[in-house]
């Protein structure tokens, strides 16, 4: 379980987390060109076939939503609703407004921010925070009309919690379905599922793959988001206990998850160790990482080339490192900042992208619920003060028609 980092700066594979996404892509891209030939249909196939369930209706109804409403408890209602207020809180804060200033007398520019009219979200079994977390934005973005796919259960119904989560969230349609089936669907529709034009949400390694394939066919995603991962920068100053605890929590997000812990201290790397061989199984410890550098400066430097989706950071200056963070989903500072404060009600977003794409996107926001329109305005005065430039650099390029649309306002 522990190495020297020097080691895995040799180990390119350790890095490449897309190799199990480029193993399952030949069944995922089978999976989405049937949903494409044979839409609803093949929902029921792949629904019977892999979450042995024949659905009767592929659409939750209203009586289901209030079923499941009754059924949960008051307690867990009212963290649910708690986390809620956080997640818009958080949320409000991004949303863009449009703006037009005055560029000069007579040149007036802005932008114009505008709403999706339709979106997909996808919810994980069971995972109704993520519920939260993505339908939450799309409503504050001004969205009309929020798809939420997701798997059933062995009875054919929806996770309880998730319904509740979604309805209270603003989402508008549910469906039973998931894996890269409800992707497919999402995309490209069926009789039942509408087409939207961008899909959120993370998942498994299917619903990950069937994302960025469904891209190549130009429907827009959010981003790769799934397996989670969790990586730990933590000096002599961190608590062993805790350090263990919060990657061992990265194990109930499956087989696949990952969690690493960078350090500098051999004394906290042996203590770590020792605390997840006393409370991991096999399968869990295999999923555990701890990498010892020879100082912070190395330990920083890897971090910042594996991209993680969360990154604590528990060391005696923890803003000196956090400073020099480039790339990562989501930060947790200090020994009191687990990933879970952040998965449930912090009020920041726990959609991030994985697999070091966190080198190439921010974690799910408003503005990916939204597109902007860039505004010009100018009067005769306003185009006669920019004249002589726009004219002799369309000339420059060539343009001369360019130069004649500007020139003939002026003849």
């Amino acid at each position: 379980m522990i190495k020297k980092l020097k080691e895995m700066h040799e180990n390119r594979d350790f890095f490449n987390r897309t190799l199990d996404i480029a193993a399952v892509m030949p069944v995922v891209k089978e999976i989405i060109a049937e949903v494409k030939n044979s839409g609803d249909e093949a929902l029921r196939e792949y629904t019977e076939k892999f979450d042995g369930v024949k659905l009767k209706e592929i659409e939750v109804g209203k009586e289901e939503i209030e079923a499941a409403k009754r059924s949960v408890d008051k307690n867990t209602l009212r963290c649910i609703e708690e986390a809620s207020a956080a997640i818009r809180n958080f949320h409000y804060r991004q949303k863009r407004r449009a703006w037009v200033e005055e560029f000069g007398e007579g040149v007036f520019i802005g932008e114009k921010c505008l709403p999706f009219d339709v979106v997909g979200v996808y919810v994980p079994a069971s995972y109704f925070s993520t519920a939260l977390m993505c339908v939450i934005p799309a409503k504050i973005a001004g969205v009309e009309e929020i798809v939420v796919c997701t798997p059933p259960g062995k009875d054919g119904n929806v996770d309880a919690l998730t319904l509740v989560a979604a309805n209270l969230a603003g989402a508008t349609r549910i469906f039973k379905v998931g894996g890269a089936q409800a992707i497919a669907a999402l995309a490209f529709g069926t009789g039942t599922i509408p087409v939207v034009q961008k899909i959120v949400g993370p998942g498994n390694v299917y619903v990950t793959a069937a994302k960025m394939h469904v891209r190549e066919e130009g429907v827009e995603i959010d981003f790769p988001a799934g397996p989670s991962e969790i990586l730990v920068i933590a000096d002599e100053t961190a608590n062993p206990s805790f350090i263990a605890a919060d990657m061992l929590a990265q194990a109930e997000h499956g087989e696949k998850s990952l969690a690493v812990l960078l350090t500098d201290s051999t004394k906290i790397a042996a203590e770590v160790e020792r605390e997840i061989l006393a409370e991991a199984g096999k399968k869990e410890v295999s999923q555990n990482w701890i990498l010892i550098g020879d100082n912070m400066e190395e330990c920083i430097e890897f971090a910042n080339e594996y991209a993680p989706e969360h990154l604590e950071i528990i060391v005696k200056e923890p803003m000196e490192v956090l400073k020099r963070i480039k790339n990562a989903g989501s930060v947790f500072v200090g020994n009191y900042s687990p990933v879970a404060a952040g998965d449930y009600a912090t009020g920041t977003n726990h959609v991030l992208p994985t697999a070091g794409y966190a080198r190439l996107f921010s974690g799910l926001d408003v503005d990916h619920f939204m597109h902007r329109i860039a505004i010009q305005w100018l009067d005769k005065e306003g185009l006669k003060k920019i004249k002589d430039v726009v004219v002799s650099l369309s000339k420059a390029e060539g343009m001369e028609k360019h130069a004649r649309s500007i020139e003939v306002r002026f003849s």
